[in-house]
């Protein structure tokens, strides 16, 4: 109808999505990172990240705090790294 506005409605916020909630995981400890390939004809970005992680050679384990961006970056060198629980 031409002479009636619509009603306006305030649109409550939509919740972020708490990974660590669902995971069922608490993020704040730490993980224990190993370097079991090496990362030759990797690109120099995957290198900064091997060596952000802390990791100087190959099969040394370091341990780190449980992260988002610690994840991320493991995350980025999966092939290149594990998880040793």
């Amino acid at each position: 109808m031409p002479g009636k506005k619509a009603a306006h409605t305030k649109k409550t916020p939509v919740k972020a999505y708490n990974r660590t909630a669902h995971d069922g995981k608490k993020s704040g400890g730490t993980v224990k990172i190993k370097w079991v390939v090496s990362f030759i004809s990797c690109t120099d970005d995957m290198r900064q990240t091997i060596r952000g992680l802390g990791l100087r050679r190959m099969h040394q384990v370091v341990e780190r705090q449980d992260t988002p961006a610690v994840r991320g970056m493991i995350h980025k060198v999966r092939h290149l790294v594990e998880v040793v629980e």
